[in-house]
């Protein structure tokens, strides 16, 4: 299921060819000081790719998750992260795609995938090859590309999608000359004809939208899937979920016996690593690092990955309807201390990441952030709240009508460096006058509690899964889209989106259009980007093909096939 961004609690925590430029770039360099030696090299992708000749049949693989979600429709507005790497194992993967972004039809579900120009407007061809089959015995034809369309296009039909962009540009979907083949028609020329469908669709029972908003809540419906693997247990009390290879895949043999995600916290993974119970853990902090370090037959992998840590305040909390207020905030943030916090002792720089629609290591990228007016000033900040009418009480603490200038910020997780993350953050907001309260959280909680708006600041992961991030503009900034949930679109910036973003039919126009007005947008102070950061794991050694689905992996932008995720030889 391939989204281009989806949430995930704020993770303990490069360059690429953009599809439509073809030019890859090296590796970032990032170091740091290492008392001399040399630092380790963080590349684009580090996921140990194996030809399947070099793999071996059989064995189990067990991995820690954040959390088991609820709903686990990974393609509806309340899923997360870990929905999406659940799903990545018993949903169809139609189009696959290599760690540089470059995507290319899953000979498995695809006989035919390709875009042109008709009369003036884009149009994309599917066929199914004749044994794709959901595992209920339904053929997969061109009702999947229906059903997808039909639940990812609006909100005012009922469905609670992820996003609606891409599939909102489309004008039609029709049976081709077999009901094999689907005929997708946009209104006019769509800029990344590679965006729509890549990677997932939703078996047509999932067209309705009582169906597609509740019927996955807390059951995995396996029947609905269609791939190398399906669900063998699945226990929501206990935040566990395995698979076993699907006796209906008629593709290459899976290669594992057995593979299994059970939630767990941020020590709890650690130790479970340490004790032989899982075969790869996230070593993102200096701390988690060294646990791991005196560990034999283990290898340390380290990747860029496409993600914003971010900072959101909640604009429908009375605390921060005042925009001036909002700002005040932001300004009190030092974001260079946070990254010093977060990348402690990992030998990690990177460029500011000033931009929720392409990286700092992607061709066109822009510092929105900095454009905005951005800057760490907590001198401004106090000015800000004076003016809005917010004055110091004796403890310091800002006050307006008789309530406190106080806040809630949740962490999902019991890992010393978030502490001392939030810990920092509280004491930057405190030098300004608003309380910060820090409220720690089972990790499991985080998609009930974000989705369900409790919280009135929160810190978070958007990780993409593509990198053609103009044409999601308005997932991350349009109204009703569950994922930027600080409630301060409008539908004013609804209809900007539309005619200065969406209008463009070239992914370089959609590129500086979304360039120039990101930075209006990120002024009313709702959500700011803080860094990207690495992502690294130790790994069992042995373990190759790695982190196979989407977005909190090792490989980049890539989509590879799970049947070939297992243990070398």
């Amino acid at each position: 299921m391939k989204q281009h961004k989806l949430m995930g609690a704020l993770a303990i925590s490069g360059a690429f060819a953009l599809v439509l430029s073809g030019c890859a770039a090296g590796n970032t360099g990032n170091t740091g000081d290492n008392g001399g030696k040399d630092a380790p090299k963080t590349d684009l992708s580090d996921y140990n790719p194996q030809p399947r000749s070099n793999m071996k049949q059989g064995g189990t693989v067990n991995l820690a998750i954040n959390e088991i979600p609820e709903q686990l429709n990974a393609f509806n507005g309340d899923a997360s992260a870990d929905t999406a790497t659940i799903a990545a194992f018993y949903m169809p993967q139609i189009i696959l795609m290599k760690p540089d972004g470059t995507e290319y039809k899953n000979d498995n579900y695809l006989s035919e995938w390709k875009h042109e120009v008709k009369d003036g407007k884009t149009v994309l061809t599917f066929t199914f090859t004749d044994k794709a089959t959901w595992n209920d015995g339904t053929p997969m034809d061109w009702t999947a590309i229906d059903a997808t369309w039909k639940a990812n296009r609006s909100t005012d039909e009922g469905f609670v999608p992820n996003a609606t962009d891409g599939y909102k540009e489309i004008e039609s979907v029709v049976q081709g000359d077999t009901p094999k083949t689907a005929i997708v028609t946009f209104k006019g020329e769509f800029a990344w004809p590679e965006m729509p469908f890549n990677g997932g669709v939703i078996h047509p029972k999932l067209a309705d939208p009582d169906t597609f908003n509740k019927a996955m809540i807390d059951n995995p419906h396996a029947e609905w899937g269609a791939g190398p693997y399906t669900v063998d247990q699945f226990d929501a009390n206990k935040d566990f979920i395995s698979f076993k290879p699907n006796p209906k895949w008629w593709g290459d043999k899976p290669l594992l016996d057995k593979l299994t995600f059970t939630g767990m916290d941020a020590q709890a993974s650690i130790n479970a690593f340490k004790n032989g119970q899982i075969d790869q853990v996230n070593v993102g902090t200096k701390d988690r690092l060294a646990q791991v370090s005196d560990m034999k037959d283990i290898t340390i992998h380290r990747a860029q990955q496409p993600a914003n840590t971010l900072i959101e305040v909640d604009a429908d909390k009375p605390q921060f309807k005042d925009v001036k207020v909002r700002q005040a905030f932001f300004a009190a943030i030092n974001i260079e201390q946070q990254k010093k916090i977060a990348w402690n002792g990992l030998d990690y720089t990177e460029k500011p990441a000033g931009s929720f629609i392409l990286y700092s290591f992607q061709p066109g990228y822009s510092n929105s952030l900095e454009k905005a007016g951005y800057k760490y000033d907590p001198k401004a900040a106090n000015k800000l709240l004076d003016d809005a009418g917010w004055a110091k009480g004796s403890d310091g603490i800002r006050e307006k009508d008789g309530v406190k200038l106080s806040v809630t910020y949740p962490i999902f997780s019991d890992d010393p460096t978030q502490a001392a993350l939030a810990q920092s953050l509280q004491k930057m907001e405190k030098e300004v006058g608003i309380d910060l309260k820090v409220d720690v959280r089972p990790s499991n909680k985080f998609a009930d509690d974000y989705n369900g708006k409790n919280w009135d600041v929160v810190g978070l992961r958007f990780t993409s899964s593509d990198p053609f991030g103009p044409a999601w503009f308005f997932q991350m900034y349009g109204q009703d889209q569950g994922l930027n949930l600080s409630g301060v679109q409008n539908a004013e910036t609804d209809q900007k989106i539309h005619d200065q973003v969406e209008s463009q039919t070239t992914p370089e126009k959609q590129i500086e259009a979304s360039n120039k007005l990101e930075p209006e947008i990120l002024k009313e102070w709702g959500i700011i980007p803080i860094y990207n950061g690495p992502m690294i794991y130790a790994v069992k050694k042995g373990l190759a093909n790695l982190t196979p689905w989407p977005y909190s992996g090792l490989d980049l932008f890539g989509n590879q096939p799970v049947e070939n995720f297992g243990w070398e030889k």
